[in-house]
């Protein structure tokens, strides 16, 4: 056999995206080059790795088995490259963190530092729903997870980042009773944050649009489609536009805390152990610096 690591590298990307299109365009690459080299690869084995059914593209058991063991060979060969710059007294390695959706607006902050003082590391950002999240820490396929609601029975160990305040947004200054709420999807901390609310404070709710992200949630708001209780942290553009604004109600905010958690026990990487020292360092300075609009409100 004489296949090639830029060949194993191309065949994983088309099992990831299962399409030479998107493949061809995250690896910037012509959709003939990304053939050709899938074509030369499949050359070495008799039976298939892919198969193609009407205009979709399917990967074989077979070609299933060959990529989980094409991405163990290039996570070694990653790794000489990490031990050998560690030799040289560079901190190398792969830090990977599993976020809430809506933690895209606290963790950037938090490393960006970080990968400045550390430039031969490779960040892996998972943004998800929590139920997503979880899964894949209770599953040890990260390092950290970011979440604003401790999960239960699952032991962990947590560092305290920033408060998270939810509160009701519309598209203007009150709200007009007949217009719907818009819910996250199920799994969505922000959703079960909502609906436990109104059922506290005006019953059951009739849910008259879901959406998947905390982005479509806004859009749908300042569209005027409906009212949504929704964290302060990602709407901070939009209340100094005029776009959003925050609807005074009792109860409101709902406070809870973004915290960075990671399995009780779990032995750190010394990646995960120079970051958590980092955050601890330079906590106080970054919620300075980067936040101090929504720590005053």
């Amino acid at each position: 056999m004489n296949y090639t690591i830029h060949q194993l590298q191309i065949f994983l990307k088309v099992v990831q995206t299962r399409s030479i299109t998107k493949a061809s365009e995250e690896l910037f690459m012509t959709q003939p080059a990304v053939s050709i080299q899938l074509k030369n690869l499949q050359d070495q084995f008799e039976i298939p790795l892919t198969e193609v059914i009407g205009r979709q593209l399917y990967i074989t058991d077979f070609g299933r088995e060959i990529a989980q063991v094409a991405e163990r060979v290039i996570q070694e060969l990653d790794n000489i490259t990490y031990k050998t710059q560690a030799y040289q007294g560079i901190l190398t390695g792969r830090l990977s963190i599993s976020s809430a959706s809506t933690g895209k607006y606290v963790i950037p902050y938090f490393l960006s530092g970080f990968m400045e003082l550390h430039t031969g590391i490779d960040l892996v950002l998972d943004v998800t729903n929590k139920s997503r999240v979880i899964e894949s820490l209770k599953n040890n396929e990260t390092d950290f997870a970011l979440v604003s609601v401790v999960p239960e029975k699952l032991p962990i160990e947590e560092e305290l980042l920033i408060e998270n305040k939810l509160y009701l947004i519309g598209n203007q200054d009150f709200r007009d009773e007949k217009k719907p709420l818009i819910y996250r999807e199920e799994g969505s901390a922000t959703r079960l944050a909502m609906e436990k609310y109104f059922e506290e404070h005006q019953g059951k709710q009739r849910k008259r649009m879901e959406l998947t992200s905390n982005e479509a949630v806004k859009q749908a708001v300042i569209a005027g489609l409906g009212y949504s209780i929704m964290p302060m942290i990602g709407i901070h553009n939009e209340l100094v536009n005029k776009e959003l604004f925050i609807l005074e109600s009792v109860d409101l905010p709902i406070k809870t805390e973004w915290r960075l958690i990671w399995l009780k026990g779990k032995k750190l990487s010394p990646i995960s152990q120079a970051f958590l020292e980092f955050i601890r360092s330079e906590k106080q300075h970054i919620l300075e610096q980067s936040f101090s609009w929504y720590l005053s409100h």
